[in-house]
């Protein structure tokens, strides 16, 4: 894997080599989450609105619009997009609040690193302590710059969603039963 990671992504490869495993799991979490904000956005602005559109389309393809079985369709049709739209986004929250936590996480571990440096050399020599200052900041800023610009898009695409949910009730409610 580090073959790989050299040849193609050198500079991930120092990268982590600055970092550490902390960082390689910030990088591993920072994947999940753009694959899955990637995957709301290509709903929000492709799928939905061909789903919305089918279940309109289905409501209007029904003979009956007034019984309670119809009711009930109608209400299937509007909860079942609805909650595609809320798909996902626990988790991606999940993981924007995860990421800055690994990060002091690196923190702790590149200060221990520091420390046993120190234990280890009896003086404090600069050279001794540098791979555990670079572990504890790069590991920090890489979860803070993961959760900021995941926390932007996230909220960007679940603000998205809310109002496509609020504009599918709207529509729903309009299309009435005649």
């Amino acid at each position: 894997m580090m073959v790989f990671i050299d040849a193609w992504l050198p500079w991930l490869g120092d990268l982590l080599t600055l970092g550490g495993n902390i960082l390689a799991l910030i990088l591993f979490m920072a994947f999940i989450m753009w694959t899955l904000l990637c995957e709301r956005l290509y709903y929000l602005y492709f799928l939905y609105p061909q789903h919305a559109k089918r279940a309109i389309q289905l409501w209007y393809e029904r003979s009956d619009k007034t019984s309670w079985y119809a009711q009930q369709y109608k209400n299937h049709l509007r909860f079942r997009i609805s909650a595609e739209l809320k798909q996902n986004y626990p988790l991606i929250g999940i993981i924007i609040k995860i990421c800055p936590l690994l990060g002091l996480l690196g923190t702790v571990v590149g200060m221990l690193e520091i420390f046993d440096a120190l234990a280890a050399t009896g003086s404090n020599n600069p050279r001794s302590m540098a791979a555990g200052v670079s572990k504890a900041t790069v590991s920090t800023l890489a979860g803070m710059v993961v959760a900021i610009f995941g926390m932007l898009v996230g909220k960007f695409a679940e603000r998205r969603a809310i109002a496509e949910r609020e504009a599918l009730q709207a529509r729903f409610i309009n299309i009435g039963d005649d």
